[in-house]
């Protein structure tokens, strides 16, 4: 066997071992939540299948309204993104003003902090402007995304100058070029960030955890937690069962757009 041959082989094994690795707490909470109580843990492939944890899940915190504060946090942050991180690429794509370079490396600075260093200043300014226990709230601190602004700057200066000079000679003006000629330009890059933006701020926990002091504005993670706390009394089949109807949206949405999603990335790492 040649050594090209063999660290293939390699290579596919270690992908395979870290698929199962990363797959592996998904299908344990899968087993689980289909599983009564005392079979959930054995393992036994002839123990009975059950769907009443998903309907004792189901009646014992809010779910939909979970579901709905998430969707209008996600639908929040990636329509102020799109919007800003549109308007601030095709600056810097396009525009020469003075310390335009240097502001972009401030704006750059943005990827190398963690958000957890800011929450004490984000709390502090969201108090101030009476946003606490909001979805506004919950968002705002998100907005104005650093990589996204990366991204579509980079997206935009690929596209030819020969189509703007075009639609200025139609009469276009800036904002009719960047809508008619830079947007649809890069739409692959758009649906790989919003992708992106959306999976992460879905998942995200800390800070709607800080942020959301009742139920009304709890998204899906923080509800979660509380639901799975150990003072509440824990069954991991019930527990199972809730974590999966958390991410089956997100896993439906993948499954759905897979090919779409795979194709974006490879279009925007391209250009």
């Amino acid at each position: 066997m040649s050594a090209r041959r063999l660290l293939a082989r390699l290579d596919a094994a270690g992908a395979l071992l870290l698929a199962l690795v990363w797959v592996a707490p998904l299908v344990f909470a899968a087993w689980a939540a289909v599983h009564p109580p005392g079979a959930a843990l054995d393992f036994d492939l002839g123990a009975p299948l059950t769907l009443a944890n998903f309907e004792t899940a189901w009646v014992a915190a809010p779910w939909a309204t979970y579901v709905a504060n998430t969707v209008m946090l996600v639908a929040f942050i990636l329509a102020g993104q799109l919007v800003l991180c549109t308007l601030a690429g095709f600056a810097f794509a396009r525009f020469s003003f003075f310390g335009r370079d240097t502001l972009f490396v401030l704006v750059l600075m943005q990827l190398f902090i963690l958000p957890e260093v800011l929450i004490v200043e984000n709390y502090a300014m969201t108090a101030r402007l009476g946003l606490v226990d909001s979805i506004a709230g919950m968002g705002l601190p998100y907005v104005a995304s650093a990589f996204g602004i990366f991204l579509l700057r980079q997206a935009f200066k690929s596209v030819p100058l020969e189509l703007e000079e075009a639609a200025r000679v139609e009469g276009c003006s800036w904002m009719g070029v960047l809508w008619r000629v830079y947007v649809p330009a890069a739409r692959p890059v758009y649906l790989a960030y919003a992708l992106v933006s959306v999976a992460t701020h879905w998942n995200n926990f800390l800070w709607p955890l800080i942020v959301s002091q009742s139920a009304e504005v709890r998204p899906l993670t923080v509800g979660l937690s509380l639901f799975g706390a150990p003072e509440s009394g824990v069954d991991i089949t019930v527990v199972s069962a809730a974590t999966l109807m958390t991410v089956a949206p997100l896993l439906l949405a993948f499954l759905i757009f897979q090919r779409q999603f795979i194709q974006a990335f490879l279009r925007a790492g391209i250009r």
